[in-house]
């Protein structure tokens, strides 16, 4: 099993202290906890992409770079790109520098992203989404496998024999779809033969559970090879501590906060106490081995082989938060890369195979 640590770049009042960074300093600490995931051990490090408050992730392509520049091994990921919001030729052209920049260790999470505000922004429907997600997918995938692309398009001006540069780094660049509540995006992920990634946050595992079901039983209707499928899944939140009862009392205060938080903004309430939050959702809260248990419980349903972790501490003490991955990675990560398999395909950068070449004549 593989680990990325994401983070969507919140900007908003510290849960507990009710202090806010500045912008500025917001930026520091992702590039701050971009850096230690690599120390610990992590597989790739996630930025997602918003365009509406509280977050201030609308440029992935920019924050990675820098990223990319203060790493040297892990993998980049987005999470996600908001593909239906965006041009797929300016979007080809940002991340296709990025791949060059890092060297081949970007992988991209797609999907049509959430939210009213960020729709209005761009003019997106929600009757038009989901048409303008598939179709900046196609002219993107193409346009990073073909020197020049033809295609007639309903959401942007038609390409004809278009040239887009710079060439990319990786052939092709590996993409996940993301996959939350919908049918579409899975079904797309799908008829490509590409990952899925379940978002698996908001809800008890039983909706995504259904939508990964759905997704194998496309894959196989695609005529895609069943050995061939790799899955990722969140998690809504992490505190590991050596005893459940600390790391419950650690990660209450942070609960209880973002409780309270969604009651004053109206939004639905899905777990009423951090008791149900740590045993229903997929919140990994809990003891090392409390931790392991429950992201088994998770790949019975799911049979994911990567797991996202938050890479914000969310209100928990920075020195607390960095205990907590360290122990995650001491005695949680070791025992769950034993025993749940890897994605079915190498985690390095994609390249194409060399051609064969004849050997040369014996004298």
């Amino acid at each position: 099993m593989k680990f990325i640590a994401v983070t969507l770049i919140a900007h908003r009042p510290d849960p507990v202290t009710g202090v806010r960074p500045s912008t500025h300093e917001r930026f520091r600490e992702v590039l701050g906890d971009a850096v230690l995931a690599e120390e610990l051990g992590f597989d790739g490090f996630g930025v997602g992409e918003r365009h509406e408050r509280p977050f201030i992730s609308s440029s992935p392509t920019v924050v990675l770079s820098h990223v990319a520049a203060l790493t040297k091994r892990i993998r980049l990921f987005t999470a996600v790109t908001t593909l239906s919001l965006l041009d797929p030729v300016r979007a080809y052209e940002d991340y296709a520098t990025l791949d060059h920049l890092s060297e081949g260790r970007l992988d991209l999470i797609i999907g049509k992203g959430n939210g009213t505000a960020q729709r209005e922004l761009f003019h997106v429907t929600p009757e038009d989404q989901w048409e303008r997600n598939a179709e900046s997918y196609e002219v993107f995938r193409r346009i990073w496998r073909q020197d020049k692309v033809t295609a007639r398009t309903r959401f942007r001006p038609p390409l004809t024999d278009a040239e887009v540069w710079p060439r990319p780094f990786q052939r092709p660049v590996r993409v996940w779809h993301g996959s939350a509540t919908s049918r579409e995006s899975v079904d797309l992920a799908a008829r490509h033969g590409d990952p899925l990634f379940s978002a698996n946050v908001t809800h008890p595992v039983e909706p995504y559970a259904e939508l990964v079901r759905h997704y194998r039983e496309r894959w196989e209707h695609y005529g895609h090879d069943p050995a061939g499928i790799a899955i990722g899944a969140g998690t809504a939140g992490v505190h590991v501590a050596p005893t459940s009862q600390e790391a419950l009392a650690a990660y209450r205060p942070v609960f209880e906060a973002g409780l309270a938080f969604s009651r004053q903004a109206g939004l639905p309430v899905v777990f009423e106490t951090l008791e149900d939050f740590a045993e229903r959702s997929s919140a990994l809260i809990g003891s090392p081995q409390q931790v392991i248990d429950k992201v088994h419980r998770y790949h019975e349903r799911l049979g994911h082989t990567v797991l996202h972790l938050h890479a914000d501490a969310h209100g928990l003490p920075a020195a607390r938060h960095r205990a907590s991955l360290e122990l995650f990675q001491s005695q949680v990560a070791p025992v769950l890369r034993r025993q749940i398999p890897d994605p079915p395909f190498p985690w390095k950068p994609v390249l194409p195979v060399p051609p064969l070449t004849a050997e040369p004549a014996r004298r």
